[in-house]
């Protein structure tokens, strides 16, 4: 009977993956996803209090299109598109039943498609973005016309492309700058600051969390992102993590997170009891040695969903 009782209260989780890697600098994020359930995501989920209540696999386009070609200034564009397209609905209708999306990519174009879900059934959004790269090129200043670099862009409604193309009924402004935090941010490109300081995006570098530590900087990401929302969506992008902690990223860039202050991190968040969806991005399975960035990250997915050692 207790065991019983116990199965009745856990809470539902769905499982998306999404092996997309079109928006990333190099191959190998396509392999994220089969990565990290080959490592044991499965059995580190089973130590939580969710249960799998739906697991989708999204088909993802792996080769440029002749549309793709067409257009100048971003790459892989109609893939992009695509793709979060698909992720959206699969969101979208995975929230309406209750579940929590535990969304895997993927580069982290594959946020675009998961915020645009969200935004659809979830009226006030927060969003918390760990990431060694702020997100916030656009198709005017991007370097490398790389979309994996565009995701809040396009969230904030900042780029051409916007979450209202994306899916129907959708602003194209439905993330609210005011409830984004970044963290972990160690590489910016001079026009994304500019946006950073001109918009008062919230943003806590590696700098603030060494000054700060990681339990202050979490506290306040949590206030930020939960003020006035509905709930908060938590984006890991491997490459926040030290490369020392996490080699298996495209880009690697040194002095992010210590295995510990990232645990600590998604330990805090997983208390605050405002996380309502998770994606996890940018695990390069062809740069992971020994696959030890897959095996961090389903540790941190883990700690996110409530996991305790006792």
């Amino acid at each position: 009977m207790a065991e019983r009782n116990q199965a009745e209260n856990k809470k539902k989780l769905s499982l998306i993956a999404v092996p997309f890697g079109l928006g990333a600098g190099r191959p190998g994020t396509e392999e994220g996803p089969e990565t990290m359930m080959q490592v044991g995501l499965l059995r580190q989920l089973r130590k939580t209090a969710y249960e799998i209540a739906g697991e989708h696999k999204v088909k993802c386009p792996q080769k440029p299109t002749a549309a793709s070609a067409k257009d100048s200034s971003l790459k892989h564009l109609p893939e992009v598109k695509e793709m979060s397209r698909q992720v959206a609905d699969i969101v979208a209708q995975e929230v309406s039943k209750g579940s929590i999306p535990l969304v895997l990519g993927g580069d982290h174009s594959v946020t675009i498609g998961v915020l645009a879900g969200l935004a659809k059934e979830i009226a006030s959004v927060g969003v918390i973005y760990f990431d060694a790269h702020a997100g916030l090129n656009t198709e005017e200043n991007t370097p490398t016309g790389k979309m994996g670099g565009m995701s809040l862009a396009v969230a904030l409604g900042k780029a051409k492309l916007t979450l209202a193309d994306i899916t129907s009924g959708v602003s194209a402004n439905a993330i609210k700058k005011q409830n984004v935090v970044l963290i972990g941010v160690r590489d910016v490109e001079p026009e994304e600051r500019a946006l950073i300081l001109s918009e008062g995006i919230t943003v806590f570098t590696m700098h603030e969390i060494d000054r700060m530590g990681i339990e202050k900087v979490i506290a306040k990401a949590v206030e930020i992102a939960g003020q006035g929302t509905d709930g908060i969506h938590v984006s890991f992008s491997a490459d926040c993590l030290d490369p020392m902690e996490a080699p298996g990223v495209g880009m690697q860039v040194p002095g992010g997170l210590t295995y510990r202050e990232a645990h600590f991190a998604c330990e805090l968040l997983a208390e605050s009891n405002r996380i309502i969806s998770i994606d996890v991005v940018e695990v390069n399975g062809m740069m992971d040695e020994s696959r030890r960035t897959a095996r961090l990250a389903i540790g941190l997915i883990a700690s996110l969903l409530g996991k305790r050692i006792i």
